[in-house]
């Protein structure tokens, strides 16, 4: 038997239709009336349907059928409509089903952001359906992340995890807009991006007590601003003696304890800048310890994964490539507290536990690096080039503090320029000399 259509999509223009559930659409050829179907009073009386790539749905009252229907086809046809039943999955299934398979990006990039969403989203939002995450529940979420989470750094990524995700379920049609891009949902200030170097003679210490195997790396850091991962996949084919160039074309990097070559940070290769004195320090370290063949997987750990051999110049006495853990507890914090400038290991404590701040990790040789070159004059634009950054502009916003000369010079062409106009107007423009 069919239900009754109401009279509702031949008023308007609007495409779909209001079915009622409950009478049929026919009237009975006796009475004239129009009779009760075999559903009526079960469930809800109408149903919208009829508006293409939407969904049948279903409401109590008449006037809540043609409200939605209205503003759906309207929503459908700017192309802004979503289904509130798609977005009735939780976030923690969104993440796992239609999230997670499809994220792309570098290894180590999957593995943190997989990190932030585990430890950080899905405890306290992940059984939340997605419709229900609103600017409120997002400025509950932000300050209990402010009361647990202390880096700043680290708060505002796990928000742009969360952004990313739910920006995924506005493509997905499962939510018409990011909450996340509320007024109200404020984030915290992101820190001024200073860099902090060591003294030339911190450095310098470093180098001179760290055992001569490794001796190198702190020259390749210090010398020419290489990163952790690039020295370690350093070979002898990437230096070119002739030109004093070193192509930065590789790096090791690890995840959970699994070690692959993989492109340098951004995907670029690079050429860096080499003075004679890291030249001479590359030939004698060749000498004495030389490179020795390493096969790893590329891109990707994984024992399926498509592997590469290179010649490296720093290997492990095993003959393996350095890894990063295991490198900065055994070799760069014991050279740190002999330097200095961490304490020494406490009586009794683990070989992994130091009291060392972050900054004193590997990668301060490069700000030293960067501050050197600074202080020394040397081209913004030219340095951005030899770190690696993808814009001068990063590099000013990294080390402009390093460069406390700056402005010196354009304020000495401009005094210049004008106080030489300056005495040919002066006259001219005297309260005392005759005008006209």
């Amino acid at each position: 038997m069919c239900a009754a259509f109401t009279p509702y999509e031949k008023e308007t223009h609007l495409p779909g239709y209001i079915e009622d559930r409950w009478i049929k659409k026919k009237k009975d050829p006796v009475t004239g009336k129009r009779e009760r179907t075999a559903r009526y009073g079960k469930g809800k009386r109408y149903k919208v349907a009829g508006i293409p790539g939407v969904r049948d749905r279903s409401f109590d009252t008449l006037e809540d059928a043609k409200a939605w229907l209205r503003r759906s086809a309207t929503d459908e046809e700017r192309g802004e409509f979503v289904d509130p039943r798609d977005g009735s999955i939780t976030l923690a299934d969104y993440i796992a089903l239609h999230w997670a398979p499809g994220r792309g990006g570098a290894p180590k990039t999957q593995q943190n952001q997989e990190r932030r969403a585990r430890l950080h989203i899905i405890p306290h939002l992940g059984e939340v359906p997605l419709r229900n995450i609103t600017a409120a529940e997002l400025r509950t979420y932000i300050a209990k992340l402010e009361a647990t989470v202390s880096s700043v750094d680290y708060r505002r990524g796990i928000l742009s995890e969360l952004s990313s995700i739910l920006e995924a379920a506005v493509d997905d049609k499962r939510l018409a807009r990011n909450p996340m891009h509320a007024k109200s949902v404020r984030w915290p200030k992101a820190p001024k991006e200073r860099r902090e170097a060591w003294r030339l003679e911190t450095a310098l210490r470093v180098r001179d007590v760290i055992n001569s195997r490794n001796r190198i790396a702190v020259v390749l850091g210090l010398g020419c601003g290489l990163r952790q991962g690039e020295v370690f996949g350093l070979s002898p084919e990437d230096i070119d003696y002739a030109r004093g160039v070193l192509h930065v074309r590789r790096q090791v990097q690890s995840i959970d304890g699994k070690q692959y070559f993989a492109l340098p940070k951004g995907g670029k290769t690079r050429a860096v800048d080499m003075p004679p004195s890291v030249a001479e320090e590359l030939k004698h370290h060749v000498e004495q310890c030389p490179p020795l063949e390493v096969e790893l997987p590329w891109e990707k750990p994984g024992p399926d994964r498509p592997t590469k051999k290179f010649s490296l110049l720093l290997t492990t006495r095993f003959g393996n490539a350095a890894g990063a853990h295991t490198w900065n507890t055994y070799t760069w914090k014991p050279a740190l507290a002999e330097a200095g400038i961490i304490p020494p290991r406490a009586k009794g404590a683990k070989p992994w536990q130091w009291e060392a701040a972050p900054r004193d990790g590997f990668h301060v040789l490069r700000h030293t690096y960067a501050s050197v070159m600074l202080e020394a004059g040397e081209s913004v634009v030219t340095l951005a080039q030899w770190l690696g950054h993808s814009s001068p502009a990063i590099t000013l916003g990294y080390y402009a503090h390093f460069m406390p000369d700056a402005g010196s010079k354009g304020r000495t062409a401009i005094d210049g320029l004008l106080g030489r106009q300056g005495d040919g107007h002066a006259g001219r423009n005297s309260p005392d000399s005759p005008q006209g």
